[in-house]
Parts: structure tokens; sequence; C-alpha cells
């Protein structure tokens, strides 16, 4: 059921007392179609004109308040916005999507568009002429790139793409295409992996999975690519000596991960990320992406040498 106008302003006054003063973004696209669909959002980049959001990783624009190497981003979705009268002469929503929102093996996918696609399927019910009906916000998380070679990180970005139609109008229906940027700097002081990290299995999991393995059409929970998932909370008891289904890496003694013999040689995980496989054994990975950088590599490498611990901090890892 759509949201009132009225649950429309709470929803812009949860999100000012979450993350400072809200501001209504049109996103892009002709006069004419501009408010079918707005962001709400306390965007504050550039500051004579804020249209998106920039901020340090731990600053005040940061939502979660700390250095943990993301920045969170609130923002929510509002279809037939009044927010500018000179601009918003069309209303009437018939549909609104979120681009990379289906976890269908899009390898741009994003959870973060999932949530807010759902937001918007739950709270804007279409076709709508009502004025002003907002979603609840979403609050995007975005990762700074690293920790790389010398504790080196660099900015990290996310866009947010929603394409939305009128209802038929005069025989006519439109189109509003609307994006929004989100950019997150490292903090000042550093990037110290033992900030951000609780361990070296830690980083493994956020720095590596997360980002190249635990993707849709690959080792995600939907995905699980032969048979294996790399998401938090299931990536250690999936490959800690536990056997692989290729049967080349099979037959050459292998486990996935070869943490009794603490053997990068004879683990099929390391040898994935670095390309030293017979055509028996299938591709390096990412699939379809970049070789990994080369000191997550030997990160990887360290961790099964020492052992191939769940907890704690391995030397050379940090």
């Amino acid at each position: 059921m759509a949201l009132s106008w009225r649950a429309g302003v709470v929803a812009g006054i949860l999100l000012s007392v979450a993350s400072g003063h809200a501001t209504v973004i049109g996103g892009g696209g002709s006069s004419r179609t501009d408010c079918l669909v707005v962001f709400d959002a306390p965007v504050n980049y550039k500051p004579e004109k804020p249209k998106r959001y920039r901020c340090t990783d731990g600053d005040a624009c940061d939502a979660d308040g700390t250095v943990n190497g993301v920045c969170a981003f609130p923002m929510a979705v509002c279809a037939n916005s009044s927010y500018d009268p000179l601009r918003c002469a069309l209303v009437g929503v018939d549909s609104i999507v979120v681009e990379h929102a289906v976890d269908n093996g899009d390898r741009k996918f994003d959870p973060d568009f999932q949530a807010l696609q759902n937001r918007i399927d739950s709270m804007i019910e279409v076709p709508s002429t009502d004025p002003d009906v907002c979603a609840l916000p979403s609050t995007f998380l975005i990762p700074v790139r690293g920790p790389f070679a010398g504790n080196v990180c660099k900015r990290g970005k996310k866009q947010v793409k929603v394409t939305s139609y009128s209802v038929v109008i005069a025989g006519r229906q439109y189109k509003d295409r609307d994006k929004m940027k989100m950019e997150c700097d490292p903090a000042p002081a550093g990037c110290d992996p033992m900030v951000l990290y609780t361990g070296t299995f830690d980083r493994i999991q956020t720095q590596i999975f997360k980002q190249s393995c635990a993707v849709s059409g690959c080792h995600d929970s939907q995905s699980q690519q032969n048979d294996l998932l790399l998401e938090e909370g299931a990536s250690y008891g999936n490959l800690v000596d536990v056997a692989p289904l290729n049967t080349g890496a099979a037959a050459a003694g292998w486990t996935r991960v070869d943490a009794t013999g603490a053997s990068p040689d004879a683990s099929y995980l390391y040898h994935k990320l670095t390309g030293a496989l017979d055509p028996t054994m299938g591709a390096r990975m990412p699939l379809g992406g970049g070789k990994l950088d080369a000191l997550l590599i030997d990160i990887v490498r360290l961790w099964i040498e020492a052992g191939a611990r769940e907890t704690g901090w391995v030397p050379g890892t940090f």
C-alpha cells in the first residue's frame, strides 16, 4: 500500500535525524519528467550545490560514524514529487525499477540496490498519482578500495540508477532516468588493516571473498558455483580441509585449503587465485575480471602456511 504524504514527511524526518539535513534531488532527466521519482538524502557535494555524496570514512557525513573502511549513506526514493513547483508538472508514476537489483547472475548486482528496490516495492504502490509518496530510507555501504601495498587505500565509488515510467497521459508514456553518485575516501590517518579487520581471515573474507567471489553468478548463496559458498559465516567451513569437486584438483590430492599440511601448493584456492592450473582444473579466479592484487594473493599464501586459522593475525598480513 502506498505511503501517504505524511508518511513521506516522517521518512524525511527520520532521514534528517539520522544523518543531517535531507535534500530532495531530481537525479537527472528532462524537466518534464524529473519529478516522477526523486531521491531524498542528506547529500553534501558539491558544497555550493550538493547533488551527491562524498565523504571520508568516519567523518560526520558517514552515518556509521566510525573508521571501518566503509561509508554509510542513507537515501530514500519518493514518487510524484512536488519539491520544485516550476519543474514538477508531471505526476502519475506507473513503474520504478532500480538497476542491478536482481540476483540473477548480473555481475553488477548489489544487495544495496536490491534493498532499495524492496523498499520501493513495499512502500510505493504503483500506479499512483498521489503526491510525495516516499519509501523509508535505505542505507548504502560504500567500501574504500584496499588496503593495498603500504597500507594504501583509494576512494570507493557506487552509483545507483533508477528508471521510472509515467502512467499513460494523452496516449503517451514518459520515462525518467535518475542516478545518484556516492564516494567514500579513506580516513586521513591511514588505512590500517588491524583497524579495519579483526584478523587475517576476516581480511580475506572482506577484501577478497566479499568483493570478488561471493558475487552474483559465482559463489553467493543464489549461485554456489561448484557447490562452494563464500559468503560470510559459510566460507571457512566450505574451504578448510574440504575436498574440491573439480576432478583434476582432487586427482592431484589437493583440498580447497590445505590447513592440515599448511601447504599452498596443495590448496586449490591458492592455485585458482594465481592461475597456476592445468586445463582440467578450470580457470583462474576471479572469473571475468583482472587478476587479484599480488599483495592479496600473498596474504592468502601466508594464511595457509600458518595453518589457515579462522581467528587471529598472521605475521605479514597486516
